[in-house]
Formats: C-alpha cells, sequence, structure tokens
C-alpha cells in the first residue's frame, strides 16, 4: 500500500488517481498509523512552504517524515513536499523539516534566456537531465518533458545528490535523490507517460540506493 501523506497542501487526488491508473493500492491520510503501516510515502504538494509547515506541526507529520526517511522507508517528494524537505525556504522565511541539508530559493526577479523575460512562476513543460543509473529514473527517454508549476526551487548543498537539472533562466535542481528519499520538483502524476513511468519505478524500489 503506498501512504499518500495528507497535509492539507492539495494535489493529493490526482496523485491518487495516476496510482490508481497503475492499478498501484494507495490511501491519502494524515494517519500517522495508517502511514507507518504503508509500504512507501509519496509526500506531495501545492502552496506556500510557511503554511504547509505549520500544518505538518500541527498534526505531527513533521516528526514521521523525519522517522520514515530515517528508518529507510521508501520516500518520494513532489514539488512543495519536495521544498520542505531541505533546512529553509526564501518563501516566508520559513524554516522546514531540515531532513536534507540546503535551501529553496525564488527565481530571480529579472529571469531571462537570452534577450527573452521568462516569466515567474515557471509553468510548463520541460525537460530534465537525470542522472543516470538512479531506479527511479531509469529507463525514462532523454526528450521527455515534464510540467512544472512553481516560483521557488531547491538549492541542495550538496550537489552530488543531485538526480536531475533543469534549464529556465538558469539550472536548477529537479530531482534529487539520496539514500531511500527521492524528490522532484516537477509534477509526475501531471507529466503523462514518463510522469507514469516514474511513480512505477518508485512503486517497485526497494529504497536503496548506492551513490
Amino acid at each position: 500500500m503506498i501512504g499518500i501523506v495528507d497535509y492539507r497542501a492539495g494535489n493529493l487526488t490526482s496523485v491518487a488517481r495516476a496510482l490508481e491508473s497503475l492499478h498501484e493500492p494507495c490511501i491519502i491520510t494524515s494517519d500517522c498509523k495508517l502511514l507507518d503501516d504503508a509500504s512507501h510515502i509519496i509526500f506531495p504538494g501545492v502552496g506556500a512552504a510557511g503554511t504547509a509547515m505549520v500544518n505538518l506541526r500541527e498534526s505531527g507529520l513533521d516528526v514521521h517524515l523525519r522517522k520514515w526517511v530515517q528508518g529507510g522507508k521508501p520516500v518520494l517528494g513532489i514539488c512543495l513536499g519536495t521544498q520542505v524537505i531541505f533546512d529553509r525556504s526564501e518563501e516566508d522565511d520559513t524554516p522546514c523539516l531540515g531532513i536534507i541539508p540546503g535551501e529553496v530559493k525564488r527565481f530571480p526577479a529579472d529571469l531571462r534566456e537570452g534577450e527573452q523575460r521568462l516569466k515567474i512562476p515557471h509553468m510548463g513543460w520541460n525537460r530534465v537531465a537525470f542522472r543516470k543509473g538512479h531506479p527511479v529514473f531509469s529507463d525514462i527517454p532523454e526528450d521527455a518533458e515534464f510540467y512544472f508549476v512553481h516560483a521557488y526551487y531547491p538549492a541542495p548543498a550538496d550537489e552530488s545528490s543531485v538526480a536531475g537539472w533543469t534549464d529556465y533562466g538558469i539550472r536548477f535542481c529537479a530531482a534529487f535523490a539520496r539514500g531511500n528519499l527521492v524528490a522532484v520538483q516537477f509534477h509526475p502524476e501531471k507529466s503523462g507517460r514518463p510522469g507514469l513511468a516514474i511513480l512505477a519505478n518508485f512503486c517497485r524500489w526497494g529504497g536503496k540506493y548506492a551513490q
């Protein structure tokens, strides 16, 4: 059973529908005991970092997320769920979960590609240059594109754990992997076949990865 963490941050039913299309049983819940019993954890989310952290602390899910990662359970962060695993977000100057060293930064106001000024939030389809070898990102076509909606991006302190880069005016971390934790800034559940392939790989993954 795949546990989808409900911390009132939205975007949960689209993840559940994607898993159902893969015939993967799942449950959306804030019940820590039910999530303890899940084989895998998906931690999605959209919205603001400050509100997300208030909800996580009030529910006690912040403690459990750290425990699941430390205990070796496979965990997948998506979008806001990826951002709040780091130490701090520039959004609302928010202290986050501190599971991974690093911070979350806002795109520069004058973001450009050549002479063209780019819109913020970054919204639309972009390629991700995945690092070879990780089971969750295996067999993804190099020309595959993924759907992004975000004004902030993760900046890990240790770039050796970056599993995928995307260019949008600047190069930023679009996927992260360390041990039993993987996290993506894009939305695999909204990214067609390549996104479903990543979700399917995650559901089959045992949580081990030697960098």
